[in-house]
């Protein structure tokens, strides 16, 4: 897919300061976190400094939808095995788009690295950066020995939260110089609190992929305890994926099909959202969730497992949230019956929970914070600030 032209570098001749061309990958453009992360980056990085650009295995999707929209250039990679011998032609498809479009940083987001940063890197890309945003233990084994080679290629690795910084460090060996922390951010003009909630409660909810690592089943038999503390509770679940149908059939096994709602994946994710009372995640393996995230901003009470970065969201001491600890339902019971059955708790949960959003976890802040480690990697690596755009924000 032939994209578009992005600004040019700064001119030797007049050093008039362009937005500096970067190239961000990932392996797919539909739902799921990753996704998400790639497009909110590539929509909010400020234009003055970056011309944002996309590369991606799979060209389709509603994210892909999203960034056509807002003008960005998407490029069609559509590499489907590292070992075949189109992967080099794809490999020069790359090289050559990089040349053309001057670009001077590579970011990868997701596995999609293994091959773009090795590409970046021969095509003598200044800086390129990986990413890793989940615990590699729910990859299987061919993926994870990829990614351990692909650790040595990046100049820098991002982590979402300070617990994936520590696991790549401790865990991966990665050198601490080499890590660094960028938080997700939230898009509050989308993701807000509704004018009022209606008492009594109604909802409890869930926004994510259905994989097995969400954990849901167990959600499912908490709801089961507590849906008699009030009359007419539902259970909401939005979100596609292969757990579909054996939650379903769990569903019915624990007798909650007449009150367990299943919405397939959606584009209204802040109305569905502002329409529940509590969001639980209770995943047994977890980064830092775009959706607790999302969550918090429309004001939900946030219940969440006890793993990765949910206490960096949460709080560790009821901060802005609940924590349970990891498969543990009767923990999570006694999380949710506080909840249902304490209205003024509720509350001060989800204004709390919004307001930290707001003014610590924006995507305005998400974006400032990539911008300003792609211009300090810049710095670093050319040794010239001006055509780097290094800027003094944090």
């Amino acid at each position: 897919m032939q994209a578009q032209t992005s600004p040019a570098l700064p001119s030797p001749q007049t050093g008039r300061k362009q937005p500096v061309p970067v190239l961000l990958m990932v392996r797919e453009l539909d739902q799921g976190g990753v996704e998400r992360d790639v497009t909110k980056i590539a929509t909010h990085l400020d234009r003055s400094r970056f011309g944002p650009h996309v590369a991606t295995f799979y060209a389709h999707g509603m994210r892909y939808e999203e960034l056509r929209a807002a003008g960005i250039p998407i490029l069609d990679v559509p590499v489907r095995s590292l070992l075949s011998l189109d992967t080099l032609r794809l490999a020069n498809v790359l090289r050559r788009y990089i040349k053309q479009h001057r670009i001077q940083v590579v970011h990868s987001y997701d596995a999609s690295g293994v091959f773009g940063l090795a590409v970046a890197r021969l095509a003598g890309v200044p800086v390129t950066i990986g990413s890793q945003l989940s615990y590699r233990d729910i990859l299987d084994d061919r993926t994870q020995m990829w990614l351990r080679l692909h650790d040595r290629v990046p100049d820098a690795m991002l982590a979402n939260c300070e617990a994936i910084r520590k696991y790549m460090i401790e865990h991966e060996h990665v050198a601490e110089e080499r890590m660094e922390l960028c938080y997700n951010g939230v898009d509050t003009t989308q993701f807000y609190p509704p004018a009022s909630r209606p008492t009594p409660l109604s909802k409890i909810g869930i926004v994510c992929a259905l994989r097995h690592e969400k954990n849901l089943p167990l959600l499912q038999e908490a709801f089961a305890r507590v849906r008699h503390l009030q009359p007419g509770l539902r259970l909401v679940v939005v979100g596609s994926g292969i757990e579909l149908k054996s939650l379903q059939e769990n569903a019915s096994r624990l007798g909650i099909a007449d009150a367990n709602d299943f919405i397939p994946a959606t584009r209204d994710v802040p109305n569905w959202l502002r329409s529940f009372d509590i969001f639980v995640l209770p995943s047994y393996s977890e980064a830092f969730s775009n959706s607790l995230l999302e969550a918090m901003a429309c004001g939900c009470a946030v219940v969440g497992s006890r793993v990765g970065g949910t206490p960096e969201l949460t709080g560790s001491n009821e901060e802005r949230g609940l924590l349970f600890e990891s498969n543990n339902v009767e923990d999570l019971v006694r999380q949710l019956t506080r909840l249902i059955t304490n209205d003024g708790f509720r509350h001060e949960l989800g204004n709390k929970a919004a307001q930290f959003a707001k003014e610590s976890l924006s995507i305005e802040i998400a974006a400032e914070r990539t911008g300003a480690m792609y211009e300090r990697w810049l710095a670093k690596k050319t040794g010239n600030r001006r055509t780097a755009g290094a800027s003094s924000h944090p």
